[in-house]
């Protein structure tokens, strides 16, 4: 903690000093003061899913109310990112719990054109054929993508999981979301 007493001003002290002053001493000021570095960031993920000024504002707090749990449940290895997720994940939850998803969160996540999917009623065919799409999938590729994507597991517990090395788990899920994309192309121009 002798980091924390020397240092004038927490800006001076980097992510993972704060991180690790927090987990050490339970001081919620130094998480805040973390946090509060990307506040900004977090909103605007936070607007882009909900797409709402006053819900986005009290998704940032709730937010800030999970970091206090999961920030000691996780090994971190670069915040920013792993916030990013967090938040992320806040918002689909939020958004699935309030039985609002609509199919921008699709999109994003197989990173398609919007005229692929040009209306509600072709939902339920792109959702059956991304799952024929996910079983052709090499078997790596399909639990990593499935973990990650459905059951929101971070790469360190894919990789207990499976037994994978973390590079493993991201290369797994970069090619597996990549060969959906293109079986997904490939049965829209049939």
């Amino acid at each position: 903690m002798n980091f924390i007493k020397t240092a004038r001003k927490t800006d001076d002290i980097d992510d993972d000093k704060l991180l690790q002053g927090y987990r050490e001493s339970g001081d919620i000021a130094l998480l805040a003061r973390l946090y509060e570095r990307y506040m900004h960031l977090i909103y605007g993920v936070c607007l882009k899913y909900l797409k709402d000024e006053e819900l986005s504002k009290d998704a940032v707090m709730q937010i800030f109310e999970e970091l206090l749990i999961k920030v000691t449940r996780y090994d971190i290895k670069q915040f920013k990112g792993w916030l990013y997720i967090l938040s992320r994940n806040y918002c689909l939850m939020e958004l699935r719990s309030a039985k609002k998803i609509n199919q921008e969160p699709l999109d994003e996540f197989m990173e398609l054109d919007a005229n692929l999917h040009p209306d509600s009623e072709n939902r339920e065919q792109d959702l059956q054929a991304m799952e024929r799409c996910k079983e052709k999938l090499p078997a790596a590729q399909k639990i990593s993508v499935d973990m990650f994507y459905l059951e929101e597991k971070c790469y360190k517990e894919i990789a207990d999981y499976t037994g994978y090395t973390m590079s493993e788990v991201k290369s797994y899920i970069q090619n597996g979301k990549r060969n959906l994309k293109i079986c997904m192309e490939k049965n829209r121009e049939h």
